[in-house]
């Protein structure tokens, strides 16, 4: 039977690389990260062969595994374990990681499940986890970029639960689990890389 072709995500190829930047200063002595939310598998294999100290541990809902692991499989990397199914609003997984990483998921999930998010995070981070999240954010009700404004309208049109969050609100999400923020940083197409740590 062919092989169907892997999932791609332009987006996925612009901004790993400033990404990276951002994972490699602040997960150097990190072992264990759980990815929330990992698409078609990109961003995975392209951190995890450039992080080889560190298992990267996939996850996502259910329809998205075969396709991160097509990814998985052609890289065939030690250091990327099967993906995990994971739905913010259900069960998460039993173990404790040292780093949690999600990219351009916030925008997509409802606000609710943003809560739930944070609400399961406050079980599987370790002690002094760091969790990163990459996207788009707004600062005092704001758009930070006639683009973003664009994007919001564009994510409406696809769903009326879906948004560009405020900063504000998810930092106070954050700080609910004992998270402190430690770093924020501008990030290419206005987009930005939020570092937490926990106290």
């Amino acid at each position: 039977m062919e092989q169907t072709e892997k999932p791609h995500s332009p987006s996925c190829e612009r901004n790993r690389e400033p990404i990276l930047d951002v994972l490699r200063e602040h997960l150097l002595d990190r072992r264990r990260l759980l990815e929330i939310g990992s698409g078609t598998g990109q961003h995975a294999v392209y951190f995890a062969e450039a992080l080889p100290h560190l298992t990267w541990q996939a996850s996502d809902r259910a329809d998205n595994l075969p396709g991160i692991g097509q990814w998985l499989a052609d890289a065939a990397l030690t250091n990327t374990p099967p993906a995990l199914e994971l739905d913010v609003t259900g069960t998460w997984p039993p173990q404790r990681y040292d780093a949690v990483f999600s990219a351009n998921t916030l925008h997509i999930m409802s606000w609710a499940e943003v809560e739930r998010t944070f609400a399961g995070l406050a079980d599987i981070l370790a002690d002094d986890a760091k969790l990163i999240v990459y996207g788009p954010f707004n600062y005092h009700g704001r758009f930070t970029s006639e683009s973003n404004a664009k994007f919001e309208l564009w994510l409406k049109e696809r769903g009326a639960h879906q948004g560009i969050r405020d900063f504000e609100q998810v930092n106070a999400l954050a700080e609910a689990i004992g998270l402190a923020l430690v770093e924020d940083r501008a990030m290419p197409a206005n987009n930005r890389c939020l570092v937490w740590r926990k106290a």
